[in-house]
């Protein structure tokens, strides 16, 4: 029998979870769907009891089989809920980007603010609660019967953890105590059993994905197509670029300068869904521009006040175009990612479940006028995770040894007939959206 670990990802959508072998071949894969709520325009959450608890519970059941020596479940952050004594969330599951995460403190950015946030209102809907965990510590509790977070997880919640345990006063602030927190547990180590697999106490999504992807040379761009749109661009030094992220890469003496924006999946989704579906050609000059910000922007805007626009449009548009240039705008921010970070791009790496959505890595191509290789496995989180899962289980010695299982599927050339017009609308874009 083949040592098989098995990675869970806490989607937007869905749990998504590959058995996988120690060459990075998947023996087995599943998704267990959820919905994702917004009740308002400036609100997203899950029902937590399903997506974060009953979802990885189901989707490790059904390895079983494969005799796993080793499980991790990644998952989007800030996120949190509030749970009773059995670990059952009693609270909607709050996920990054709603305005319960809005603290209006400047001396808190990212994702530890947006945690304040979701904790103030969490504590105060359900004061007595026994725990307010994030998703990770939900599904290890389902998983292995305890409520514990890795560091990675944890450390961007700084400075709520000090990188040696929860802030107690900082904690009160928002209404709850260190008692009511997930227990810390280091990356890669075990943190527990769940029967005869080792628990790796978790991770979040975008390393997961990053660990996988191959991105891991100057001049890559890791583009991960999911709900929410993640552009890193690989580079050889620390160099801050206002409005952007620059944190580092797994691979040492290598940074990634960048970060998310909502001109991914979820604006998507939503575009098409006002639109029949158009299978015809559409004409490089005739499309029009859209500026992505249904729910506001992230970088390098930062203003989750911003709403979306479509402009120039003309009757001589159809349903195709508008298609079109719904994928045009992620391009288009992508590119405007690239461009900021001076670093001279030679391709981009695409994962994410957005990567079997032929227009939208046509469009990245096109937009960037750059090849884009796209990863074989779309549940790229899924399989980081396993491999984290791995090194817990003392099959592998270091995290970064994950890149042997990057894999391109295939890889898409940007088209010449589109590089004028494309152009061009970059320029419109760039006018109207700030």
């Amino acid at each position: 029998m083949a040592e098989v670990t098995v990675g869970i990802d806490i989607g937007s959508s869905s749990v998504k979870a590959l058995a996988v072998d120690g060459d990075g071949e998947v023996l087995g894969r599943v998704r267990v769907p959820h919905r994702l709520g917004v009740p308002a325009p400036d609100r997203m959450e899950h029902d937590a009891a399903r997506a974060w608890r009953r979802g990885p519970r189901r989707a490790f059941r059904a390895f079983r089989d494969l005799a796993p020596r080793g499980v991790c479940v990644s998952a989007m952050v800030p996120s949190v809920t509030a749970v009773d004594r059995r670990g059952i969330p009693r609270t909607p599951g709050l996920l990054y980007g709603d305005a319960r995460g809005r603290t209006g403190r400047e001396d808190v950015l990212g994702e530890a603010g947006e945690l304040m946030g979701f904790l103030t209102w969490t504590a105060r809907e359900a004061p007595d609660a026994h725990g307010y965990w994030p998703a990770q510590a939900v599904a290890n509790h389902a998983l292995a019967g305890e409520a514990v977070l890795d560091t990675t997880t944890a450390v961007t919640a700084y400075p709520l953890f000090d990188l040696v345990g929860w802030d107690a006063a900082l904690l009160s602030r928002t209404g709850a105590r260190v008692e009511q927190m997930p227990r810390v547990a280091p990356s890669g180590q075990p943190a527990g059993r769940v029967d005869d697999a080792v628990l790796e106490p978790g991770t979040i999504d975008a390393l997961a994905e990053q660990l996988v992807a191959g991105a891991d040379r100057a001049g890559d761009v890791l583009v991960v197509c999911g709900t929410t749109l993640i552009v890193w661009v690989v580079r050889p030094d620390e160099h801050q670029v206002p409005g952007y992220l620059c944190v580092p890469h797994t691979t040492p003496g290598l940074w990634l300068s960048g970060g998310p924006s909502n001109a991914g999946g979820l604006f998507l989704d939503w575009s098409r869904r006002f639109l029949a579906r158009a299978r015809r050609p559409v004409d490089p000059a005739r499309v029009p521009v859209w500026v992505p910000y249904p729910r506001g922007e992230r970088v390098p805007l930062h203003d989750p006040r911003r709403r979306g626009q479509l402009v120039d449009l003309d009757l001589t548009h159809d349903a195709a175009a508008l298609h079109r240039a719904g994928f045009e705008a992620a391009g288009f921010v992508t590119r405007r990612v690239v461009e900021a970070s001076g670093v001279a791009a030679r391709r981009i790496v695409a994962v994410g479940g957005g990567t079997r959505v032929d227009e939208w890595m046509q469009a990245l191509a096109d937009c960037t006028g750059l090849p884009v290789d796209v990863a074989a496995v779309p549940e790229g989180a899924a399989r980081g995770a396993a491999f984290l899962a791995r090194v817990a289980a003392g099959l592998e010695s270091s995290p970064t040894d994950a890149a042997r299982w990057a894999r391109t599927g295939r890889t898409v050339e940007p088209d010449p007939a589109w590089e004028q017009a494309v152009a061009d609308r970059y320029g419109r874009f760039l006018e109207v959206a700030g």
